[in-house]
Protein backbone atom coordinates (compact mmCIF):
# COMPACT_ATOMS: atom_id res chain seq x y z
CA UNK A 1 0.00 0.00 0.00
CA UNK A 2 1.15 3.54 -0.71
CA UNK A 3 0.15 6.55 1.36
CA UNK A 4 0.48 10.25 0.62
CA UNK A 5 -0.50 13.55 2.24
CA UNK A 6 -1.17 16.16 -0.47
CA UNK A 7 -3.28 19.29 -0.25
CA UNK A 8 -6.58 18.27 -1.82
CA UNK A 9 -8.77 21.42 -1.93
CA UNK A 10 -8.28 23.71 1.09
CA UNK A 11 -7.80 20.97 3.70
CA UNK A 12 -5.08 18.29 3.91
CA UNK A 13 -6.12 14.84 2.74
CA UNK A 14 -4.74 11.33 2.89
CA UNK A 15 -4.89 8.98 -0.08
CA UNK A 16 -4.04 5.30 0.48
CA UNK A 17 -3.72 3.10 -2.62
CA UNK A 18 -3.35 -0.68 -2.87
CA UNK A 19 -0.48 -1.37 -5.23
CA UNK A 20 -2.00 -4.24 -7.23
CA UNK A 21 -5.61 -3.17 -7.75
CA UNK A 22 -5.20 0.65 -7.35
CA UNK A 23 -8.20 0.61 -4.99
CA UNK A 24 -8.06 3.88 -3.04
CA UNK A 25 -9.11 5.26 0.33
CA UNK A 26 -9.51 9.04 0.43
CA UNK A 27 -10.18 11.23 3.45
CA UNK A 28 -9.95 14.97 4.12
CA UNK A 29 -9.18 16.36 7.60
CA UNK A 30 -9.09 19.86 9.05
CA UNK A 31 -5.79 19.39 10.87
CA UNK A 32 -3.18 16.67 10.65
CA UNK A 33 -1.29 15.20 13.63
CA UNK A 34 0.46 12.00 14.66
CA UNK A 35 -2.73 10.49 16.01
CA UNK A 36 -4.80 11.65 13.02
CA UNK A 37 -2.27 10.11 10.63
CA UNK A 38 -2.39 6.79 12.49
CA UNK A 39 -6.20 6.82 12.69
CA UNK A 40 -6.49 7.40 8.95
CA UNK A 41 -4.31 4.34 8.30
CA UNK A 42 -6.54 2.31 10.56
CA UNK A 43 -9.64 3.60 8.79
CA UNK A 44 -8.09 2.71 5.42
CA UNK A 45 -7.40 -0.90 6.45
CA UNK A 46 -10.90 -1.32 7.81
CA UNK A 47 -12.28 0.23 4.62
CA UNK A 48 -10.35 -2.34 2.56
CA UNK A 49 -11.43 -5.15 4.90
CA UNK A 50 -7.87 -6.10 5.86
CA UNK A 51 -4.42 -4.67 6.41
CA UNK A 52 -1.52 -4.86 4.01
CA UNK A 53 1.88 -6.22 4.98
CA UNK A 54 3.93 -3.38 3.59
CA UNK A 55 3.33 0.37 3.32
CA UNK A 56 5.37 3.01 1.52
CA UNK A 57 4.79 6.52 2.85
CA UNK A 58 6.08 10.07 2.57
CA UNK A 59 8.64 11.42 5.03
CA UNK A 60 6.09 13.75 6.58
CA UNK A 61 6.52 14.55 10.28
CA UNK A 62 3.24 12.87 11.26
CA UNK A 63 4.70 9.50 10.34
CA UNK A 64 8.49 9.85 10.32
CA UNK A 65 10.21 11.58 13.23
CA UNK A 66 13.69 11.42 11.70
CA UNK A 67 14.15 10.67 7.98
CA UNK A 68 17.12 8.45 7.21
CA UNK A 69 18.09 6.42 4.16
CA UNK A 70 18.90 3.29 6.16
CA UNK A 71 17.20 3.56 9.57
CA UNK A 72 14.33 6.07 9.52
CA UNK A 73 12.78 6.75 12.92
CA UNK A 74 8.98 6.51 13.03
CA UNK A 75 6.79 8.43 15.44
CA UNK A 76 5.78 6.37 18.47
CA UNK A 77 2.01 6.43 17.88
CA UNK A 78 2.36 5.52 14.21
CA UNK A 79 4.89 2.78 14.95
CA UNK A 80 2.56 1.30 17.59
CA UNK A 81 -0.34 1.36 15.12
CA UNK A 82 1.71 -0.48 12.51
CA UNK A 83 2.76 -3.08 15.08
CA UNK A 84 -0.87 -3.55 16.17
CA UNK A 85 -1.90 -4.39 12.59
CA UNK A 86 1.29 -6.29 11.70
CA UNK A 87 2.42 -3.83 9.02
CA UNK A 88 5.97 -2.85 8.05
CA UNK A 89 6.60 0.76 7.00
CA UNK A 90 9.14 1.79 4.39
CA UNK A 91 9.42 5.59 4.10
CA UNK A 92 10.23 6.75 0.58
CA UNK A 93 13.51 8.45 -0.11
CA UNK A 94 13.50 12.19 0.37
CA UNK A 95 12.44 14.01 -2.82
CA UNK A 96 11.85 10.69 -4.61
CA UNK A 97 8.08 10.49 -5.25
CA UNK A 98 8.50 7.95 -8.08
CA UNK A 99 9.03 5.25 -5.47
CA UNK A 100 5.31 5.52 -4.66
CA UNK A 101 4.02 6.29 -8.13
CA UNK A 102 0.69 4.51 -7.51
CA UNK A 103 -0.43 6.97 -4.85
CA UNK A 104 1.03 9.96 -6.71
CA UNK A 105 -1.08 9.07 -9.76
CA UNK A 106 -4.13 8.57 -7.53
CA UNK A 107 -3.64 12.03 -6.05
CA UNK A 108 -3.44 13.62 -9.50
CA UNK A 109 -6.45 11.61 -10.63
CA UNK A 110 -8.48 12.80 -7.63
CA UNK A 111 -7.62 16.46 -8.14
CA UNK A 112 -8.21 16.43 -11.89
CA UNK A 113 -11.40 14.37 -11.90
CA UNK A 114 -13.28 14.18 -8.61
CA UNK A 115 -12.55 17.60 -7.13
CA UNK A 116 -12.04 19.78 -10.17
CA UNK A 117 -14.32 22.81 -9.95
CA UNK A 118 -16.20 21.50 -6.89
CA UNK A 119 -16.82 23.22 -3.56
CA UNK A 120 -18.14 21.69 -0.36
CA UNK A 121 -19.91 23.23 2.61
CA UNK A 122 -18.49 20.89 5.24
CA UNK A 123 -15.83 18.27 5.80
CA UNK A 124 -18.47 15.55 6.14
CA UNK A 125 -19.95 16.46 2.77
CA UNK A 126 -16.47 16.42 1.24
CA UNK A 127 -15.63 12.93 2.55
CA UNK A 128 -19.07 11.54 1.68
CA UNK A 129 -18.62 12.68 -1.90
CA UNK A 130 -15.13 11.13 -2.15
CA UNK A 131 -16.39 7.79 -0.82
CA UNK A 132 -19.35 7.83 -3.21
CA UNK A 133 -17.11 8.80 -6.12
CA UNK A 134 -14.66 5.98 -5.30
CA UNK A 135 -17.31 3.26 -5.07
CA UNK A 136 -19.52 4.37 -7.97
CA UNK A 137 -16.99 5.63 -10.47
CA UNK A 138 -13.30 5.14 -9.62
CA UNK A 139 -13.64 1.48 -8.59
CA UNK A 140 -15.74 0.55 -11.64
CA UNK A 141 -13.44 2.22 -14.16
CA UNK A 142 -11.01 0.37 -16.42
CA UNK A 143 -7.48 1.20 -15.32
CA UNK A 144 -5.41 2.74 -18.11
CA UNK A 145 -2.20 0.67 -17.77
CA UNK A 146 -3.65 -2.56 -16.37
CA UNK A 147 -6.56 -2.61 -18.89
CA UNK A 148 -8.76 -4.14 -16.22
CA UNK A 149 -11.52 -2.99 -13.90
CA UNK A 150 -10.21 -1.73 -10.55
CA UNK A 151 -12.97 -3.45 -8.53
CA UNK A 152 -12.30 -6.81 -10.24
CA UNK A 153 -8.59 -6.58 -9.40
CA UNK A 154 -9.47 -5.60 -5.82
CA UNK A 155 -11.59 -8.77 -5.43
CA UNK A 156 -8.49 -10.77 -6.40
CA UNK A 157 -6.33 -8.80 -3.99
CA UNK A 158 -8.71 -8.84 -1.01
CA UNK A 159 -7.88 -12.44 0.13
CA UNK A 160 -4.21 -11.49 0.33
CA UNK A 161 -4.88 -8.82 2.95
CA UNK A 162 -4.19 -9.65 6.60
CA UNK A 163 -7.20 -10.22 8.87
CA UNK A 164 -8.01 -7.28 11.11
CA UNK A 165 -7.52 -7.59 14.88
CA UNK A 166 -10.69 -7.70 16.97
CA UNK A 167 -9.68 -4.74 19.09
CA UNK A 168 -8.94 -1.40 17.50
CA UNK A 169 -5.77 0.51 18.23
CA UNK A 170 -5.59 2.20 21.64
CA UNK A 171 -4.09 5.63 20.96
CA UNK A 172 -1.87 7.46 23.40
CA UNK A 173 0.29 10.50 23.97
CA UNK A 174 3.90 9.98 24.95
CA UNK A 175 6.38 11.98 27.01
CA UNK A 176 9.53 11.53 29.08
CA UNK A 177 9.41 11.92 32.85
CA UNK A 178 11.95 11.86 35.70
CA UNK A 179 11.33 9.54 38.65
CA UNK A 180 11.06 11.79 41.73
CA UNK A 181 12.59 11.02 45.12
CA UNK A 182 9.27 9.48 46.22
CA UNK A 183 9.68 6.79 43.47
CA UNK A 184 6.80 8.28 41.44
CA UNK A 185 6.39 10.13 38.16
CA UNK A 186 4.10 13.12 37.77
CA UNK A 187 1.45 12.84 35.07
CA UNK A 188 -1.36 15.39 34.77
CA UNK A 189 -0.82 16.65 38.34
CA UNK A 190 -1.04 13.13 39.81
CA UNK A 191 1.64 10.69 41.05
CA UNK A 192 2.11 7.14 39.75
CA UNK A 193 4.49 4.49 41.09
CA UNK A 194 7.46 3.94 38.74
CA UNK A 195 9.39 1.11 40.38
CA UNK A 196 11.52 -0.78 39.36
CA UNK A 197 12.81 2.39 37.68
CA UNK A 198 15.38 3.95 40.05
CA UNK A 199 14.93 7.39 41.58
CA UNK A 200 16.32 10.13 39.34
CA UNK A 201 16.15 8.08 36.12
CA UNK A 202 14.27 9.06 32.98
CA UNK A 203 11.34 6.91 31.83
CA UNK A 204 8.88 6.89 28.96
CA UNK A 205 5.24 7.51 29.89
CA UNK A 206 2.37 6.63 27.57
CA UNK A 207 -1.00 8.12 28.49
CA UNK A 208 -3.98 6.21 27.10
CA UNK A 209 -7.64 7.08 27.49
CA UNK A 210 -8.07 4.94 30.61
CA UNK A 211 -4.59 3.74 31.56
CA UNK A 212 -0.97 4.82 31.89
CA UNK A 213 2.11 2.81 30.93
CA UNK A 214 5.60 3.45 32.27
CA UNK A 215 8.34 2.05 30.02
CA UNK A 216 12.11 1.93 29.93
CA UNK A 217 13.46 4.90 27.98
CA UNK A 218 15.97 2.89 25.93
CA UNK A 219 14.40 -0.53 25.45
CA UNK A 220 10.72 0.56 25.72
CA UNK A 221 10.16 -2.43 27.99
CA UNK A 222 6.98 -2.16 30.05
CA UNK A 223 7.71 -1.41 33.72
CA UNK A 224 4.34 -0.51 35.24
CA UNK A 225 0.71 -0.14 34.21
CA UNK A 226 -1.78 1.98 36.15
CA UNK A 227 -5.42 2.88 35.80
CA UNK A 228 -5.66 6.53 34.89
CA UNK A 229 -7.13 8.68 37.65
CA UNK A 230 -9.33 11.67 36.85
CA UNK A 231 -8.91 13.67 40.05
CA UNK A 232 -5.78 15.89 40.04
CA UNK A 233 -3.50 15.40 43.02
CA UNK A 234 -4.21 11.67 43.35
CA UNK A 235 -1.43 9.28 44.39
CA UNK A 236 -1.26 5.78 42.90
CA UNK A 237 1.40 4.21 45.12
CA UNK A 238 1.03 1.12 47.36
CA UNK A 239 1.91 1.63 51.02
CA UNK A 240 4.65 -1.01 50.89
CA UNK A 241 6.46 1.01 48.20
CA UNK A 242 6.40 4.36 50.00
CA UNK A 243 9.69 5.87 51.11
CA UNK A 244 9.73 7.17 54.70
CA UNK A 245 13.37 8.09 55.25
CA UNK A 246 13.78 11.89 54.96
CA UNK A 247 15.67 13.27 52.00
CA UNK A 248 17.48 16.59 51.69
CA UNK A 249 14.27 18.07 50.30
CA UNK A 250 12.35 16.77 53.32
CA UNK A 251 14.80 18.41 55.74
CA UNK A 252 14.59 21.68 53.83
CA UNK A 253 10.78 21.69 54.05
CA UNK A 254 10.81 20.90 57.78
CA UNK A 255 13.29 23.72 58.45
CA UNK A 256 10.98 26.18 56.69
CA UNK A 257 8.04 24.81 58.69
CA UNK A 258 9.94 25.45 61.96
CA UNK A 259 10.46 29.05 60.89
CA UNK A 260 6.67 29.46 60.63
CA UNK A 261 5.94 28.13 64.11
CA UNK A 262 5.95 25.06 66.36
CA UNK A 263 2.49 23.87 65.32
CA UNK A 264 3.33 24.12 61.61
CA UNK A 265 6.48 22.07 62.18
CA UNK A 266 4.54 19.48 64.20
CA UNK A 267 1.85 19.12 61.51
CA UNK A 268 4.44 18.71 58.74
CA UNK A 269 6.27 16.05 60.72
CA UNK A 270 3.00 14.19 61.29
CA UNK A 271 2.14 14.34 57.58
CA UNK A 272 5.54 13.00 56.59
CA UNK A 273 5.23 10.18 59.12
CA UNK A 274 1.86 9.20 57.64
CA UNK A 275 2.53 9.51 53.90
CA UNK A 276 6.32 9.50 53.49
CA UNK A 277 8.08 11.32 50.69
CA UNK A 278 5.02 11.24 48.47
CA UNK A 279 3.37 13.65 50.92
CA UNK A 280 6.05 16.30 50.42
CA UNK A 281 3.81 18.13 47.97
CA UNK A 282 1.38 18.77 50.82
CA UNK A 283 4.25 19.98 53.00
CA UNK A 284 5.34 22.40 50.30
CA UNK A 285 1.76 23.64 50.08
CA UNK A 286 1.59 24.33 53.82
CA UNK A 287 4.97 26.07 53.85
CA UNK A 288 4.04 28.19 50.82
CA UNK A 289 1.03 29.59 52.70
CA UNK A 290 3.47 31.67 54.77
CA UNK A 291 4.45 33.52 51.59
CA UNK A 292 0.91 34.87 51.18
CA UNK A 293 -0.43 35.07 54.72
CA UNK A 294 0.99 36.05 58.14
CA UNK A 295 2.99 33.25 59.71
CA UNK A 296 1.13 33.58 62.99
CA UNK A 297 -2.16 32.79 61.25
CA UNK A 298 -0.64 29.83 59.37
CA UNK A 299 0.75 28.41 62.60
CA UNK A 300 -2.62 28.90 64.33
CA UNK A 301 -4.39 27.12 61.44
CA UNK A 302 -1.97 24.18 61.71
CA UNK A 303 -2.73 23.93 65.44
CA UNK A 304 -6.46 23.89 64.66
CA UNK A 305 -5.95 21.19 61.99
CA UNK A 306 -4.13 19.00 64.52
CA UNK A 307 -6.99 19.52 66.98
CA UNK A 308 -9.55 18.65 64.30
CA UNK A 309 -7.58 15.52 63.36
CA UNK A 310 -7.59 16.51 59.66
CA UNK A 311 -4.02 16.37 58.38
CA UNK A 312 -4.58 17.99 55.02
CA UNK A 313 -3.14 20.94 53.13
CA UNK A 314 -6.60 21.89 51.85
CA UNK A 315 -7.95 21.98 55.40
CA UNK A 316 -5.08 24.17 56.59
CA UNK A 317 -5.55 26.50 53.65
CA UNK A 318 -9.28 26.87 54.33
CA UNK A 319 -8.56 27.61 58.00
CA UNK A 320 -5.99 30.27 57.11
CA UNK A 321 -8.36 31.89 54.64
CA UNK A 322 -11.08 31.90 57.30
CA UNK A 323 -8.77 33.55 59.85
CA UNK A 324 -7.70 36.19 57.33
CA UNK A 325 -11.32 36.88 56.41
CA UNK A 326 -12.26 37.30 60.08
CA UNK A 327 -9.34 39.68 60.67
CA UNK A 328 -10.25 41.80 57.65
CA UNK A 329 -13.89 41.87 58.74
CA UNK A 330 -12.84 43.12 62.21
CA UNK A 331 -10.74 45.88 60.64
CA UNK A 332 -13.61 46.95 58.40
CA UNK A 333 -16.01 46.99 61.34
CA UNK A 334 -13.64 49.17 63.38
CA UNK A 335 -13.30 51.59 60.48
CA UNK A 336 -17.06 51.85 60.03
CA UNK A 337 -17.82 52.19 63.77
CA UNK A 338 -15.14 54.38 65.43
CA UNK A 339 -15.21 54.74 69.24
CA UNK A 340 -17.24 57.70 70.58
CA UNK A 341 -15.59 60.37 72.74
CA UNK A 342 -16.15 59.89 76.49
CA UNK A 343 -18.67 62.29 78.05
CA UNK A 344 -17.36 64.25 81.07
CA UNK A 345 -19.33 63.87 84.31
CA UNK A 346 -19.89 67.07 86.32
CA UNK A 347 -21.41 65.53 89.44
CA UNK A 348 -20.17 62.44 91.28
CA UNK A 349 -19.68 61.44 94.99
CA UNK A 350 -15.94 61.53 94.47
CA UNK A 351 -16.00 65.01 92.90
CA UNK A 352 -16.05 67.96 95.34
CA UNK A 353 -18.54 70.77 94.75
CA UNK A 354 -17.36 73.73 92.69
CA UNK A 355 -17.90 76.27 95.49
CA UNK A 356 -15.16 74.62 97.55
CA UNK A 357 -12.66 75.18 94.75
CA UNK A 358 -13.92 78.79 94.39
CA UNK A 359 -13.31 79.49 98.10
CA UNK A 360 -9.79 78.01 97.82
CA UNK A 361 -8.94 80.21 94.86
CA UNK A 362 -10.22 83.32 96.73
CA UNK A 363 -8.07 82.64 99.77
CA UNK A 364 -4.97 82.17 97.62
CA UNK A 365 -5.63 85.46 95.91
CA UNK A 366 -5.85 87.38 99.22
CA UNK A 367 -2.71 85.87 100.74
CA UNK A 368 0.49 88.04 101.14
CA UNK A 369 3.30 87.50 98.57
CA UNK A 370 6.17 85.42 99.89
CA UNK A 371 9.63 86.85 100.68
CA UNK A 372 12.47 86.43 98.15
CA UNK A 373 14.42 83.25 98.70
CA UNK A 374 17.82 82.08 97.57
CA UNK A 375 18.21 78.56 96.14
CA UNK A 376 21.55 77.17 95.00
CA UNK A 377 23.08 80.61 94.53
CA UNK A 378 20.21 81.99 92.48
CA UNK A 379 17.99 84.89 93.74
CA UNK A 380 14.35 84.89 92.57
CA UNK A 381 12.47 88.13 92.91
CA UNK A 382 8.74 88.38 92.90
CA UNK A 383 7.46 91.26 90.93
Amino acid sequence: MCAGDPAVSQAPAVVATLRYSRKCFRRVVWKSSQQTWARLHEQAWRYFGGSCRYVVLDNLKEGVAKPDLYEPELNAVYAATLAHYGVVADPARVRDPNRKGAVENAIGHTQATALKGRRFESLEEHNAFLEHWESKWAASRIHGSARRQVQAMFEEERPQLQPLPVQTMQYFTQAQRTVCDDSCVRVEHSSYAARPAPIGSRVLVRVFERSIEIRDLNTHALLRTHTRVERPGSVVLPMEERVFNPSRETRRILEQAKAIGPDAARLCEMLFAIEGRVGQRKLWGIVSLAERYPRRLVDHACAQAITDGIHSYRHVKSLVEKLVAEALAAIDHAAEHPQRELELTQEHPLIRPADIYAELFARCACAQPSQPSTHEGTTHEHQ
